[in-house]
């Protein structure tokens, strides 16, 4: 059973078209209106970003019916692939585009505006009847997670010698997930160490229905994801153990993924946009309706959005068509959106 988002239930149908729709190739970037039907403008990639972008291609298509928007989830690496090879207009991304990416789209020639259009936070979650898990340490998610844990640590007490001496059944993002990428280079220090034992899935829907249904389970996944499910789920907060952001464990919410002291957890979630894609009168209406609806669409998909401010620098960012990535050479855990447009403004 998929649990989307309670707003885009009733759209699964459609969502499932637009994810076979862009599968196919049809999500080609050339556009345009003719005979063929309306104009088209794809996107595809991240299951996370997912959400927030078919609300606003819903929004959108209410005010431009002679437009359509198709929205795919290939996970972020398979949309950046789709991306590079030109076979679609916009990207979404839970993480920033990676120096593999930068050389596969460079080679095909395909240049992209990095927008930033989001915060999200990845939650560590339990099944309810996981009395004993009420907070955790980041130090026992590495101890948990890190490539060498795989068939060594199998139970509870092993994280904590408090927790029961039962089985530990785990579930996390798909292999190509940003989440997955942003995820392990911020619990074990490098972007995709992880050991592979345990249950995953590109789908984050998958991940609550294993984690809600198994006593015994631990995962992670995007916060809006939990926040549709929390009569489900059991919300573990996180402690950094670091004394410069404040002391004992911290839950993700609209605030602390804001301000940044839900760390290392705490991330911006994008669209790229081809930045020939761009200059199709129907690609700049969506991408600046997009930024311009962010903030109000991200509230009611339980993400959180990135203030007045953000979305002003990245609405220039667009505008001015700047390319790159504000990430580059920069390190990504805990990093705000608003530090890193107001450094690339001044420069």
């Amino acid at each position: 059973m998929l649990l989307l988002p309670i707003r885009l239930a009733s759209l699964a149908p459609i969502a499932a078209l637009a994810v076979t729709f862009a599968a196919c190739g049809g999500g080609s970037s050339s556009g345009g209106t003719g005979s063929s039907g309306p104009a088209l403008v794809s996107l595809d990639g991240s299951s996370t970003v997912f959400p927030l972008s078919e609300a606003v291609a819903e929004e959108f298509q209410k005010s431009n019916p002679n437009m359509r928007v198709t929205v795919g989830i290939s996970g972020t690496g398979g949309g950046f692939q789709k991306f590079c090879r030109a076979e679609i207009d916009i990207s979404d991304a839970s993480r920033p585009i990676s120096a593999s990416e930068v050389e596969a789209c460079g080679k095909a020639g395909v240049e992209y505006i990095e927008l930033p259009v989001a915060y999200d936070g990845i939650a560590i979650a339990t099944n309810p009847k996981a009395d004993w898990a009420d907070k955790i340490t980041v130090a026992e998610l590495k101890t948990l997670w890190a490539p060498d844990a795989q068939g060594k640590v199998k139970t509870w007490n092993q994280v904590r010698p408090a927790w029961p001496n039962r089985e530990i059944h785990l579930f996390g993002a798909g292999v190509d997930s940003g989440t997955f990428d942003y995820f392990t280079e911020a619990i074990t220090g490098k972007a995709k160490a992880s050991r592979g034992d345990f249950t995953s899935s590109e789908d984050d829907n998958v991940l609550v229905q294993g984690i809600s249904s198994d006593e015994l389970a631990l995962g992670f996944l995007p916060f809006a994801y939990y926040e549709e499910n929390a009569s489900r789920l059991k919300l573990v907060p996180v402690d950094d153990e670091k004394p410069d952001n404040g002391a004992g464990p911290i839950a993700p919410g609209a605030e602390t993924i804001r301000n940044g002291t839900y760390q290392p957890l705490s991330r911006p979630i994008f669209i790229y946009v081809s930045r020939t894609a761009a200059e199709r009168p129907e690609v700049q209406r969506f991408v600046e309706f997009y930024v311009k609806n962010a903030d109000e669409l991200a509230r009611e998909v339980n993400y959180v959005g990135l203030g007045g401010a953000a979305y002003q620098l990245v609405a220039d960012r667009f505008a001015t068509r700047t390319g790159g990535s504000v990430f580059s050479g920069a390190n990504t855990i805990g990093v705000t959106i608003d530090q890193l447009l107001s450094k690339e403004r001044a420069r």
